[in-house]
């Protein structure tokens, strides 16, 4: 439900903006084109500058008008926590979540929290973005998440980790492969398999080009992909192997599907996992239990594939 606080120029640059002109927001939202355009020249008016470039084609945003399309999107995160937080006070759990994450996640942890939250709070909406490490901070940044699950994120003064951890390196490969059976591996054994490897988007790549470029210049071409899907889907068929962490293929070490093998040697460092909001703006209160709970579940799948290994 809106609590409808959202300044009505604001509400009317963001409809323009997501619709493209002054007649296709007055369709989606209900008020007269008139009405719409009579407000945005007031502010532009007041303002000295213009909100949108006009064109033939529709309404494209100018510099100043993308701030103000943020600030709506603040405001509108600022009403909603507002929203929850009443209706903690009156003893209903009930809000909406933005989470982003990654893509290795989706058929891991992911699926196992968003059960979780629907049973313990059924009236709370989580909405999911997949995202690349680097660009989940930026939409954590923009305020278009409250909540940002992503590897190696890098330290930031507006960035509070509510929850960490470290990810050592390992080689994941079919149980049927030749380096399954073994307890450790280095990266020279590595190379000499087929691989399949993150492209340079992605931060584990980045990594490994800058510590152990020599990986992928040599021997065998590797296969490169944005994909962890395709990653971990030519991993399971027993053709390839790969380098990433425990937890990008958690549900596939839980399964049997997959082995993953501890990488050894020098300059070999750990990646990170972490649940992360902004600091420059508050959560609801609805917001922060459901955050204290995806940050359990990732820890106790984590947990789960660390113990089956050990077994």
């Amino acid at each position: 439900m809106s609590l409808h606080l959202v300044p009505r120029g604001l509400h009317y640059v963001e409809a323009v903006a997501e619709h493209g002109s002054i007649q296709a927001a007055s369709r989606a939202i209900g008020i007269a084109a008139s009405a719409i355009d009579r407000q945005i020249k007031l502010l532009e008016d007041r303002l000295g500058v213009q909100l949108f470039d006009r064109m033939t084609t529709g309404m494209t945003l100018s510099p100043v008008g993308e701030m103000f399309v943020v600030l709506a999107r603040r405001w509108r995160a600022d009403e909603n926590r507002l929203w929850s937080d009443v209706k903690q006070m009156q003893g209903i759990s009930l809000g909406h979540i933005r989470l982003v994450t990654m893509d290795s996640l989706v058929n891991g942890v992911l699926p196992r929290f968003l059960h979780h939250v629907a049973e313990v709070y059924p009236r709370v909406r989580i909405d999911v973005e997949i995202a690349t490490p680097d660009d989940a901070m930026a939409v954590l940044d923009r305020g278009d998440a409250d909540v940002a699950l992503a590897f190696n994120l890098r330290p930031h003064r507006d960035l509070h980790v509510v929850w960490s951890a470290e990810l050592p390196l390992h080689c994941v490969v079919a149980p049927g492969h030749p380096l399954a059976e073994l307890s450790q591996v280095s990266l020279a054994k590595v190379r000499d398999q087929a691989t399949v490897v993150q492209s340079p988007s992605l931060a584990i790549r980045r990594m490994l080009d800058a510590r152990h470029g020599w990986m992928f210049s040599e021997n065998r071409p590797p296969v490169v992909t944005n994909s962890l899907q395709l990653l971990k889907q030519l991993v399971v068929s027993g053709s390839h192997a790969a380098l990433t962490s425990e937890l990008d293929t958690a549900q596939e070490l839980l399964d049997g599907r997959l082995v993953a093998i501890p990488v050894t040697g020098q300059n070999v460092v750990p990646q990170s996992i972490a649940l992360a909001i902004s600091s420059r703006r508050a959560l609801p209160r609805i917001a922060t239990r459901v955050a204290d709970l995806l940050a359990a579940d990732v820890a106790a799948m984590l947990a789960e594939v660390r113990a089956r290994a050990n077994h």
